[in-house]
């Protein structure tokens, strides 16, 4: 008698394919010997698998759902010092016609003297086991059920007129990486978000605001009608804004906002900006920028740090690295043609796609908390601001100049007085680090985490 599989063994049958490396590493193995037979001095083949899935809810009406999956493969060959690389999502592809492909590529690039695989002494020996995968996908039903709950939560609150929109998302990704060098590391890992946007008011006083959470666990993950409630409540609380002067006072960045700056002193020590004298801290490394006891840290080994990960992309073992120390700027992130370039060795901080070079970018970073609570740091202000939400980009990263839109809570003799929108923030960045004082509220929610910080003197431009 032959038996049809439960819904269960189906799903176990599905996650188990999608978890079996094995065609895509022989793949891989094959582009190598494929870029050998076509001439290549060294190569490196990275392959990737991808499924995800996601909906999209208002007003109780689903709007969007959809799934994608697929795998993609990229190989970079290496003639002296000249690279390219070529990348298809056709698993069937002729290996031997994409090397060749690439070899020739190759041969009319541009010299680097930088480009090179990873050296062995670096590269990974062990992979370790960082818990990045909950195998236990959710399916869309699953999904729906969670978009549903959090906007369900958030038109309860007291205020709360309409919704902007709840989702919920699911994947898993994994990644093959070879190299002719004899490197050879798979891992997979996984994600999975809640997200809810509330609007209040009415006409031309209507406010909105959200909450999200994402992790790699469905155990880690903020509720529904935490998320809900949380969008809910920030959006009524905005209501009724009202401007201010322009002036300069002590600012307060909520942690939600908090890691804006730690992006933008992330991408100030990248490598690449160094190497190309693009960073306003081209000549600031073993110098002072912060406070003494401020120190910044940058963690691939995180277990289920949702930029964690056993090896870069160029094979290289991880490991923390303290980026600022006791107030100094200790360290750039480099890859390993950014390190050689300014005659360091590699941090392990690679990052690459099937279609590009291995370049420098930061994996979990994280500023240290402080002493004091949220409420301590506002306690003796007696007018300033408290910065929820920002708005654009505005920093050049040539010079550190600042200047951002923001909304929040004004704030009068220590405590929250009422809601400010329409602002600018402007300063420096190198005068804000040194201005900068962390509270003792980290949480680890993101890729790039701070607690609630406080900067002194920075210009509001307002009314």
């Amino acid at each position: 008698m032959v038996r049809n599989a439960s819904p269960a063994g189906k799903k176990d049958l599905v996650m188990s394919s999608l978890l079996d490396a094995s065609a895509l590493t022989k793949l891989a193995e094959r582009l190598l010997a494929a870029a050998r037979r076509a001439g290549a001095d060294a190569a490196d083949a990275l392959a990737v698998r991808s499924v995800s899935l996601g909906i999209e809810v208002r007003e109780g009406a689903v709007e969007e759902s959809e799934r994608s999956e697929g795998d993609d493969v990229g190989l970079r060959v290496l003639l002296g010092k000249r690279q390219a690389v070529v990348s298809t999502n056709d698993l069937g592809a002729d290996v031997e016609q994409l090397a060749q492909r690439a070899v020739a590529m190759a041969r009319v690039a541009p010299e680097d003297p930088c480009a090179g695989l990873a050296d062995a002494a670096v590269v990974a020996r062990d992979i370790p086991d960082l818990d990045l995968l909950d195998p236990d996908l959710p399916d869309v039903a699953v999904l729906e059920r969670r978009a549903r709950c959090a906007e369900d939560t958030a038109l309860a609150v007291k205020g709360v007129t309409k919704s902007g929109g709840a989702g919920a998302s699911a994947g898993i990704g994994g990644m093959v990486l070879l190299t002719s060098a004899g490197f050879h590391g798979v891992y997979f890992s996984s994600g999975q978000s809640v997200s809810m946007t509330a609007i209040a008011g009415a006409g031309t006083a209507m406010e909105r605001d959200y909450d999200y959470s994402t992790a790699l666990h469905a155990c880690d993950l903020e509720t529904p009608e935490k998320v809900g409630r949380t969008a809910g409540e920030r959006t009524v609380a905005r209501l009724n804004p009202r401007k201010v002067e322009s002036k300069r006072v002590p600012v307060v960045f909520d942690r939600r906002v908090a890691g804006s700056l730690l992006a933008h002193l992330a991408g100030a020590i990248n490598g690449a900006a160094v190497a190309r004298r693009t960073s306003f801290l081209k000549d600031k490394l073993g110098q002072r920028l912060f406070k003494p006891g401020i120190r910044v840290i940058d963690d691939p080994l995180r277990k289920r740090g949702l930029r964690s990960r056993p090896f870069d992309a160029e094979g290289v073992a991880g490991k923390p690295l303290a980026v600022v120390e006791d107030g100094v700027l200790a360290s750039w992130i480099l890859d390993c043609a950014t390190a050689r370039e300014l005659e360091l060795a590699t941090t392990g901080h690679a990052q690459r796609g099937v279609s590009s070079i291995p370049s420098p970018g930061s994996s979990n970073l994280h500023l240290s908390p402080g002493p004091d609570t949220p409420e301590a740091l506002i306690a003796d202000i007696a007018e300033g601001f408290h910065v929820t939400s920002l708005i654009g980009t505005g920093v050049n990263q040539v010079t550190g100049d600042y200047s951002r839109g923001a909304s929040g809570f004004w704030v009068e003799n220590g405590r929250p007085s009422y809601p400010v929108s329409e602002v600018t923030i402007a300063g420096n960045l190198l005068d804000m680090f040194q201005a900068l004082s962390p509270a003792n509220d980290l949480e680890f929610r993101f890729g790039i985490d701070a607690p609630t910080v406080r900067v002194e003197r920075l210009t509001i431009g307002g009314r």
